[in-house]
């Protein structure tokens, strides 16, 4: 089975997107996604009562498969928690980010790469245990993970810098 790799983005370039994104639900949409590395449908169902702030958790609500997770608030999305519920349908975030990838990026990218590179950034340039980012993406196998997280050449080329010293 041959499956393309999907395309990610950097934080830096998420950023740029935000920046250029007007509407306050939308700009939280993204980072939401990014950040919490949420698909689309959790986004948008992501309600104020599904956020523990104190306790430092989000209650994510039927995701795929129908199932429930915990899963820590990080902090860069901590504020874009204020402006849910979200109130945008799907399609719109959709347009919205392929448009914003192309005007801003000049990439084809897809509201799901911002999961995907969301996931690739706390492996490759966060160090976070492929394990926690299975439990937070709430895949049932690591396969299946492993599929998201994507090493660009300058990380390759750093996580292989101290090799021969």
């Amino acid at each position: 089975m041959n499956l393309k790799i999907p395309d990610t983005i950097t934080e830096e370039e998420m950023l740029k997107i935000v920046k250029a994104t007007k509407q306050p639900r939308t700009k939280s949409a993204y980072k939401i996604a990014f950040y919490q590395c949420l698909r689309v449908s959790e986004v948008l169902n992501l309600l104020p009562e599904h956020i523990d702030k104190e306790g430092g958790w989000i209650h994510v609500k039927k995701g795929k498969g129908n199932k429930d997770r915990d899963i820590p608030i990080m902090k860069p999305a901590l504020s874009s928690l204020n402006n849910l519920p979200i109130k945008l349908t799907r399609q719109a975030l959709h347009k919205s980010i392929k448009a914003k990838g192309k005007k801003v990026l000049q990439k084809d990218i897809h509201f799901h790469t911002l999961r995907h590179s969301g996931a690739s950034m706390y492996l490759t340039e966060k160090d976070v245990n492929i394990k926690f980012i299975q439990q937070l993406l709430g895949h049932s196998r690591l396969a299946t993970t492993e599929i998201y997280l994507h090493v660009n050449p300058k990380q390759l080329k750093k996580g292989f810098q101290n090799v021969w010293k």
